[in-house]
């Protein structure tokens, strides 16, 4: 049995932290050779998908975590995770336009007979997430936890507006799920990806680089797996009635103007902000 001990979270945090530090300038400065730049909300060109650091640092996680445990499911689950949300945003990052927004915008190009990346990496996702829950959940909660990984994957994208933001909510999520475990096993991912963030939030939050959708997507679908291996049924049906609300909320109103009317939520998101 694996043990979700205070000392095992504390060290795969650290692991995480200290992987990505050491990362991360490498692939910044594969980013700055290649040119791949992207306008921040502000109109500066800023280097894009900085995110993709969390790809290599996943296989590092799994290689440790099967030599301790002997877990191959949870460390494949995983590493699919990854890499299917990752290659999605990738797409996005790369290839995408900003034409349409919102759901309901890729779904009328999608019926005008235009299909966007958007529609596709909803698609994806969904099919992503199908696949991990069929492998890793008991078969009547395939859909309920196929729907909170994928719309949990987007839910972060959504937040990916300003400096910071996406990574502030994951920080946040994963903290709410490690606490709902309660000690339960197979949670070690979740510290360690909370570690990856940590050590990247200080370069997002100085607009040096940008998560992109290549890392909103894959914190968000990490978040998920983690909501349905940490949550009962009960509270897995309210999460996803949650994210239901924000996504139809993040069609009609602006996130970022809600956000500013709520002087918590605004203090937090221009928490470490220049």
């Amino acid at each position: 049995m694996i043990d979700l001990h205070p000392v095992n979270a504390f060290l795969f945090l650290v692991g995480g932290f200290a992987i990505t530090r050491l990362m991360l300038p490498f692939l910044l400065a594969l980013l700055d050779r290649v040119q791949f730049f992207r306008p921040n909300y502000r109109g500066e060109l800023i280097p894009a998908g900085a995110g993709l650091v969390f790809f290599p640092a996943s296989f590092f996680f799994a290689g440790i975590y099967v030599y301790l445990f002997r877990d191959e499911r949870t460390a494949l689950a995983v590493l699919f995770t990854v890499a299917a949300f990752a290659c999605l945003g990738l797409i996005d990052d790369v290839r995408g336009n900003r034409e349409a927004s919102g759901l309901t915008g890729h779904l009328q190009s999608l019926f005008r007979g235009r299909l966007t990346t958007g529609v596709l990496k909803a698609a994806g996702g969904l099919a992503a997430a199908a696949l991990i829950s069929a492998v890793a959940a008991p078969r009547p909660l395939i859909l309920l936890n196929a729907l909170v990984i994928a719309l949990s994957a987007n839910a972060v994208n959504l937040l990916d507006l300003r400096p910071g933001r996406a990574g502030k909510g994951f920080v946040i999520l994963a903290g709410i799920f490690l606490l709902a475990a309660r000690g339960r096993p197979e949670m070690l991912f979740l510290c360690f990806f909370l570690g990856c963030v940590l050590a990247y939030l200080k370069v997002d939050l100085k607009a040096k680089a940008m998560l992109g959708d290549t890392g909103a997507n894959l914190l968000g679908a990490v978040s998920g797996l983690g909501a349905v291996r940490a949550l009962n049924e009960t509270c897995l049906v309210l999460y996803l009635a949650a994210l239901i609300f924000c996504h139809l909320l993040a069609e009609k109103y602006s996130l970022t103007e809600i956000i500013a009317k709520i002087h918590f939520l605004d203090y937090l998101d221009r928490l470490g902000r220049n």
